[in-house]
């Protein structure tokens, strides 16, 4: 599970904690650790396929536009762009990611079949009846006599007792499937200690044969050829930023966003062969959201007119041109 710095930088005002545990939160939901990424404003937000696999969904792409609104789900790239950050390291994180916050991850556990899910939904019926009732919900029972005391209630961090049992129940399980991997993992290490100590013992005897055949065979050196000239062949000329469009107009079909786009970043794929922009950046100069710049790039990307090579240190995509 991956997670940015909860305290923020130096100098930034930390963040407030949340009521409940977002661990335990989430493993009551769906039963399983999910991968997470904590923003540094607090916010939350989960690999859509992890939250899908879990819940029984087959389809993913389907089931969000069925299930959670545009607002509560984002690209991943999108979402570290908005704070500076950087893609987290892994090939698992993928630039075109899609995420979902933590409301999006409650509406996909409400509409899932799976057993695992009735205790959390049992609970979020008891909330709104609760609400409904007493126009409030507290985690801890009712609240300290802060009148008399002056002070103010101490915050709750918990979660229901019967989700809590739910999490009980599924962490036993985790448990024990944590010990199996671990003594499968100790195993394997101790076959691959025996096989690199096999191989050092290999090389150790190939280096004694060599230097024997040295010894044996020794004959003087002959004199080092003179290695030929190689030419170097010219480097075609940069394209201008019209021969790129018209490029890549014959490439495909270029709607009018997409063509904002590549009018923007054009003049510096052709100058310098590469684009080390942000989206930000481009979204100004094109009247277009992040988001719709994301897609539109991506979408030159299929169509072979421009090729990712991975992202700058402050975050932003690097591209680089595809000659024609």
């Amino acid at each position: 599970m991956t997670t940015a710095d909860r305290s923020g930088t130096a100098g930034r005002t930390p963040v407030r904690r949340d009521a409940i545990d977002i661990n335990d939160f989430v493993y009551g939901a769906t039963g399983a650790r999910i991968r997470r990424l904590t923003m540094p404003d607090g916010k939350h937000w989960f690999p859509a396929v992890d939250v899908c696999g879990q819940l029984g969904y087959t389809t993913p792409h389907k089931t969000l536009r069925d299930h959670v609104p545009e607002r509560n789900r984002e690209f991943l790239e999108t979402v570290t762009g908005s704070h500076g950050l950087s893609v987290p390291p892994g090939r698992e994180w993928r630039r075109d990611l899609q995420l979902i916050d933590l409301r999006g991850l409650i509406l996909l556990v409400s509409g899932s079949t799976k057993p695992s899910c009735r205790p959390f939904k049992q609970w979020v019926a008891d909330v709104i009846a609760t609400v409904q009732q007493d126009g409030s919900y507290s985690l801890g029972g009712p609240p300290a006599d802060s009148e008399t005391t002056g002070a103010a209630p101490p915050a709750v961090h918990g979660v229901p007792d019967r989700v809590a049992d739910a999490i009980v129940r599924l962490e036993e399980r985790n448990i024990r499937l944590d010990e199996q991997f671990a003594a499968a993992q100790c195993e394997s290490l101790a076959t691959q200690r025996e096989a690199l100590l096999a191989q050092r013992a290999t090389a150790h005897a190939l280096e004694r044969i060599a230097d024997r055949l040295d010894t044996l065979f020794a004959s003087p050196s002959p004199a080092p050829a003179i290695p030929a000239q190689v030419s170097v062949p010219p480097q075609p000329p940069r394209p201008t930023a019209q021969a790129v469009l018209d490029d890549w107009k014959s490439r495909m079909s270029v709607t009018e966003d997409v063509w904002s786009v590549a009018v923007a970043i054009a003049p510096a794929l052709a100058a310098e062969g590469e684009l080390r922009q942000s989206l930000e950046s481009i979204a100004e100069r094109t009247g277009l959201s992040a988001h719709r710049v994301n897609e539109c790039l991506r979408f030159m990307r299929r169509h072979a007119c421009i090729r990712s090579l991975g992202g700058t240190a402050d975050g932003s995509p690097h591209y680089a041109l595809n000659r024609p």
